[in-house]
């Protein structure tokens, strides 16, 4: 097989060839794409259903349909491979309908969330040049076709805003351009309902369309975003070859067959979601549930009608069921769980067997086994599930490897991880070693078990917050917070909660004759500016001065100590 990508997009750091000759001849990258792993899947499990839930099954033949009728649509619209295409959308049929639809027209989904907002969404379409955006035009809390509509003249490469799910109102024939019969008027030409677009052709033709569409394994298949360490997140080009290669040794480490049944309910425009949930599954023929909520009672129906056999849990959704799991109303005996938290949670609230996840979107992907004794399982994170990807952990600010058990900054490179976020050259010429190795923030140790390596997660040296697995930017929201004009000066930190793991606390230094504003005032303060809710201070604290290091530098290190023993000391008064 040829080495190196055809046609090369600017902005995007391609692996060095010599590696890639490497990875190829270990059998690892080759020839396959996404949208070909996925059409002999469909072709493979055709009468199976891929997609169920409380919104109705859809099998592999109707996705394969679906996903081509739409795919020649978004060429019909005037959209090119390699254009790239902005997501919006929570949890749903669509939102994989319109995903793998994109890739079979060879155009780059970008997997923004739908908590993002002015400040995000604009950032990132005018930064990846965006021409079409796909929003959820239902959804209950939020007018996206309106958001869209406002912030669209602000992102000039905007040509189309697709709307899945929920027609507004007057939305009739947008695709054609004809008049809601209703109210008589015209919805703008830029809009276009999704189901309107896979009506609007039929599959035979869709498929003579998409033929001539050339797939590059080597060429980028999807933006997927980093949680940030400097300004709002960066931008983190996925290749086809290795995505594929990822979703199937995830596939590979859980055992999954095509008899598995998988819930996981965690935003699946995410890369954890996409790389090791659906999409290994669809690989696999199983039944991904899909559900565009969470609850306790979503869960009694998921459990009783659904029989999952693998379920993704976090911590916050742990906490949401936590009533119904201590009245063992819920049995999740002989089901799998994929859980961030260790498995002695899982084995002592759950009683069954949890498999410990450590990944990152910029590639790595570490699971403990079912294989593993509890001891391991319940603290380790496991090792690679590629056997070529490789591992240091380096003296922070360092090159040098620790020794075994010493706590050290993660460093990676191999077949599963990037090389650069996109069009970013100064970030990248900071997070990568002298040999290639990407530096991850995180600090992990390892421990020799039974002849194997096995990691432990020891915390991060980023400046981010993990809230409930949404990561906070704390320099993005500092530069917000500062711009208040009570505040002259603050510092956000991470502070410890039992619902979310952390969330932030703003410790603000004030302007003269200025009272601190509320948590409730900052909110509709940051809401004015655009940033997504998930990210706004969930406390502030008022202090004379933020501390600094002896060469002047903020440091935070006291502050995280100040808010860690306020609420360890406030949670013994309640108890």
């Amino acid at each position: 097989m040829e080495v190196g990508v055809k046609n090369p997009m600017p902005g995007v750091v391609y692996p060095p060839a010599k590696e890639m000759e490497a990875y190829m001849r270990a059998g690892l990258l080759g020839r396959e794409t996404v949208p070909g792993a996925l059409r002999a899947a469909f072709a493979r499990f055709a009468g199976k259903v891929a997609l169920t839930g409380p919104e109705g099954d859809i099998t592999f033949d109707e996705l394969h349909q679906r996903t081509e009728r739409l795919g020649a649509a978004f060429i019909q619209l005037g959209l090119k491979p390699l254009d790239r295409v902005v997501f919006q959308v929570q949890n749903c049929n669509e939102l994989v309908v319109a995903t793998v639809a994109c890739w079979k027209a060879g155009v780059i989904p970008i997997c923004t969330l739908a908590a993002h907002r002015e400040k995000e969404i604009g950032y990132l379409a005018n930064h990846a040049k965006a021409k079409a955006w796909v929003i959820q035009g239902d959804n209950s809390k939020f007018d996206m076709v309106a958001f869209a509509e406002k912030l669209k003249p602000q992102i000039p490469s905007m040509e189309h805003i697709i709307i899945a799910r929920g027609k507004p109102k007057g939305l009739i024939g947008a695709v054609t351009g004809l008049f809601s019969k209703k109210d008589n008027t015209a919805q703008p030409a830029h809009h276009h309902h999704m189901d309107d677009m896979i009506e609007s052709i039929g599959f035979k033709e869709a498929q003579r369309i998409l033929a001539p569409i050339e797939h590059d394994p080597q060429q980028v298949a999807v933006f997927q975003l980093s949680g940030g360490t400097t300004g709002v997140p960066k931008i983190i080009p996925r290749m086809h070859s290795e995505y594929v290669l990822a979703m199937r040794l995830v596939a590979r480490a859980h055992g999954w067959t095509e008899n598995d049944v998988l819930f996981l309910p965690l935003p699946m425009i995410h890369n954890a979601n996409m790389v090791c949930g659906w999409g290994p599954a669809l690989l696999m023929g199983m039944r991904n549930i899909i559900t565009p909520d969470v609850n306790p009672a979503v869960f009694f129906k998921v459990m009783a009608f659904y029989k999952p056999s693998w379920i993704g849990l976090v911590r916050p959704i742990m906490l949401k069921l936590q009533e119904a799991i201590a009245g063992k109303l819920l049995n999740f005996k002989g089901v799998k769980i994929i859980s961030t938290n260790g498995s002695d949670v899982v084995r002592r609230d759950l009683q069954t067997i949890g498999i410990h996840v450590f990944g990152m979107t910029e590639g790595l992907i570490m699971f403990t086994r079912q294989s593993d004794s509890d001891e391991v399982r319940d603290r380790s994170v496991g090792y690679p599930i590629c056997e070529l990807d490789q591992v240091k952990l380096l003296k922070p600010g360092t090159e040098d490897e620790v020794a075994v058990g010493e706590v050290g900054e993660l460093a990676t490179k191999g077949p599963s991880t990037f090389h650069g976020y996109y069009d970013a050259e100064e970030r990248n010429a900071q997070v990568f070693t002298s040999d290639g190795f990407y530096r991850s923030g995180d600090l992990l140790s390892s421990r020799f078990i039974d002849g194997r390596i096995y990691y432990y997660f020891e915390g991060r040296i980023k400046d981010v917050i993990d809230r409930g697995g949404e990561k906070i930017n704390c320099e993005e929201v500092e530069s917000c917070v500062a711009s208040h004009p009570a505040i002259a000066d603050c510092a956000v930190v991470p502070m410890p909660s039992e619902v979310y793991g952390e969330q932030a606390c703003a410790y603000v230094v004030l302007r003269a004759k200025s009272r601190a504003p509320t948590v409730e005032e900052m909110g509709k303060y940051l809401e004015s500016l655009g940033l997504a809710k998930f990210k706004w201070p969930e406390r502030i604290e008022a202090i004379d001065a933020i501390p600094a290091t002896k060469v002047g530098k903020p440091d935070k290190a006291p502050l995280r100590e100040m808010i860690a023993s306020a609420v360890a000391q406030e949670q013994r008064v309640r108890a």
